[in-house]
């Protein structure tokens, strides 16, 4: 869910609700949605990568030894 304000200066703040964080300006609502929509994705993507590093290093035996 995106939740978007206009702020004293008339720039929109969009916020993406259960991301911290994930916060844009922009100049009309169009342009605020389309920022903070990316800026999540960029978001997920780095996180569904970390995670896939993750799970790699985890397969490779790089935790075997921590305990």
């Amino acid at each position: 869910m995106i939740e978007i304000e206009q702020e004293d200066d008339k720039r929109f703040l969009a916020e993406v609700i259960g991301f911290p964080g994930v916060l844009a300006y922009g100049n009309n609502t169009e342009e605020v949605v389309a920022r903070v929509q990316t800026l999540a994705l960029r978001v997920l993507e780095e996180t569904n990568r970390q995670g896939a590093e993750s799970a790699e290093k985890e397969e490779s035996g790089y935790f075997s030894s921590v305990r």
